[in-house]
């Protein structure tokens, strides 16, 4: 072998090396994140309940079981957090950026239902089982576009609980999202993603504003004095 042959060989050999143990890393991710899907979309599919179902007690029974659910996502990211190298977190979060954001979302609507407050950064991460983790965590960005999901689905909430008689809820709805809609415009957003969606909130609000003036003019909504229906 030539002299130049030899140092090229040197120089190239563990770039492959390098290639194939971050090959190895993404591929168990994968794996993971296959784990941690498969309880999502569960959740999903167990808080849709809302749009069809008025009873207070069968919405708890929902949250509920959609908590439990979460036990197998916190395993989840437990291994994951495991598998991600020291200091690789913005190499590989790609893997998991959209279901983190997703269920952050929906960690952010049970808390709703049972509470009817916002979700704050670190009771998200608890949920999630990403608080205090040393290779992996709640990224911000996760957590604001999760709570701009939150608004999408209010948004249909409150047009569906109209469906079903009740006429509360919207107004809930309302002022819980005009609220988040002011937190989010003392935000000076720079990330071209997260402005976008933002953009999108201001139609939410004007969908569920439109809910509550039907209901007003219709005489749907509790009166100002001691929560009777108004009458026309």
């Amino acid at each position: 072998m030539s002299s130049a042959s030899h140092i090229i060989k040197t120089i190239f050999e563990p770039f492959q090396e390098y290639i194939n143990s971050e090959q190895d890393v993404r591929e168990e991710i994968r794996k993971i994140m296959k784990d941690i899907e498969k309880p999502l979309r569960e959740i999903v599919t167990t808080l849709q309940a809302i749009h069809h179902e008025r009873d207070i007690e069968q919405i708890q029974s929902a949250c509920m079981n959609a908590r439990k659910l979460f036990e197998e996502v916190r395993e989840g990211y437990a291994t994951l957090d495991k598998v991600v190298p020291p200091g690789q977190y913005y190499r590989y979060n790609d893997h998991w950026r959209y279901a983190t954001q997703r269920l952050c979302f929906l960690a952010a609507l049970i808390v709703f239902l049972e509470k009817g407050i916002l979700i704050n950064k670190q009771t998200a991460a608890e949920i999630l089982g990403v608080d205090g983790k040393p290779n992996i965590h709640l990224d911000l960005e996760d957590y604001l576009m999760g709570l701009l999901s939150l608004a999408s689905e209010l948004s249909r909430y409150a047009v569906n609980a109209v469906t079903y008689g009740d006429y509360d809820r919207p107004l809930q709805i309302s002022k819980f999202v005009a609220e988040l809609n002011a937190g989010f415009r003392l935000l000076n957003l720079k990330n071209d993603s997260l402005r976008k969606r933002f953009d999108a909130l201001k139609y939410d609000v004007k969908k569920i504003e439109e809910v509550v003036y039907d209901l007003s003019i219709r005489g749907l909504t509790p009166s100002p004095a001691g929560g009777e229906k108004s009458s026309n």
